[in-house]
């Protein structure tokens, strides 16, 4: 089942500002220029600043011409998208609950270990308040309960799970290798609420954590409620390292290559100790099982994994397909590359549009008066 994804939420939070933003004027001035209509829901210049922002966490200033209309662009087509397939919720009857609503943002407050301050912080770097998230969350909810309900709808021909099986066994095998865990620490500021950051910080983390490891804490715990990394959502699992990976996987991860050798050297349970990589953070990694030699499964022992397999498959196609025949059925007016075209060599728009505070207006090319008003 297609779940919300609330630890990206933020990045969702700040891309879909536009559903709440709809407001601004439509002759423009500063960033309630509008980039875009869906059936005549606007979206401003403003959001597509406001997701840029928080991708490049304040750097983005230093970002050239041509990657700031690129990046836009590629903001809007974004905004496009989660507008339409709301619309197409909207139209279907799909209305989250207030209860499911507040769950979702309960559980991006707990799965981040954010306080009500962090929280509170966080909403505030990104110019938001506490009932346009919940809005946000409402609407993400309401899209995914769209794909859920498409994928409902999918099914599996066991005929179809032997022909995949039969056609080449072999790539069922089980090769030599091991299920692997990990515990990372990374200075880099997170904002969680167990955020160790600095290097002086996550290097006394990461050795309190070697410490109650050795003391017999549970590793798959002390992931869960302090690892740094997105896997802590499956207490730090890795899932399985095949022999021949290890060569490459470690040095893609930035560290030693031969890290990999001692992984199959190690038993199951074995616990590493502290390991830097190259982008300073530190990880702990458990040998949590092992494979020593090459065996055939039976059909028996991969139906399901096939079967996922094939699901997977289709689900990737079905919501593509249905993310199409939503923009096809709407009503789009994408003035941002209307202006884009207008001007190839200035791209339109720019440069973030300037804050109400500061009194000045946005320049004539930001104006949607420049491209053509949306037809009723």
């Amino acid at each position: 089942m297609r779940k919300i994804l609330l630890h990206s939420f933020l990045f969702v939070l700040a891309i879909s500002a536009a559903a709440c933003g709809g407001s601004g004027s439509a002759n423009g001035t500063g960033g309630d220029d509008v980039a875009a209509t869906v059936n005549g829901k606007k979206i401003l210049i403003k959001d597509l600043d406001s997701a840029i922002a928080q991708q490049f966490r304040g750097q983005e200033s230093q970002l050239s011409q041509l990657a700031q209309a690129a990046y836009r662009l590629q903001a809007l087509d974004t905004m496009i998208n989660e507008e339409v397939l709301f619309q197409r919720a909207a139209k279907e009857g799909i209305n989250p609950t207030d209860d499911e609503v507040r769950q979702a943002v309960q559980r991006y407050k707990q799965e981040r270990s954010l306080t009500e301050e962090a929280f509170a912080n966080e909403l505030k770097q990104i110019n938001q308040t506490e009932e346009q998230f919940r809005e946000l969350a409402k609407r993400q909810l309401a899209v995914n309960k769209l794909y859920e309900k498409l994928s409902s709808q999918l099914k599996v021909q066991e005929r179809e799970v032997s022909e995949v099986y039969n056609e080449n066994p072999k790539q069922f095998s089980l090769q030599p290798g091991v299920y692997l865990a990990d515990i990372i620490i990374d200075p880099n500021n997170n904002g969680t609420k167990f955020d160790a950051v600095g290097d002086a910080a996550a290097a006394q983390r990461i050795k309190e954590i070697q410490t109650r490891l050795k003391n017999g804490s549970d590793f798959a715990t002390i992931a869960r409620q302090l690892s740094e990394h997105e896997s802590f959502r499956n207490n730090g699992d890795l899932g399985f390292l095949a022999k021949e990976q290890f060569v490459g996987l470690p040095q893609m991860m930035g560290l030693p290559a031969s890290l990999g050798d001692r992984f199959m050297a190690m038993q199951e349970g074995d616990i590493t100790e502290p390991v830097k990589d190259q982008a300073g953070r530190w990880h702990i990694f458990k040998v949590t099982g092992k494979q020593t030699e090459s065996r055939d499964r039976t059909l028996d022992e991969v139906r399901k994994e096939i079967n996922d397999a094939i699901l997977a498959q289709r689900k990737q196609i079905a919501d593509a397909a249905l993310q199409a025949r939503a923009r096809d059925e709407a009503k789009i007016e994408n003035f941002l590359a209307q202006r884009m075209l207008e001007n190839p060599n200035s791209f339109g728009v720019l440069r973030p549009a300037p804050s109400a505070k500061s009194g000045a207006s946005a320049s004539p090319a930001a104006s949607p008066e420049a491209a053509e008003s949306p037809k009723k």
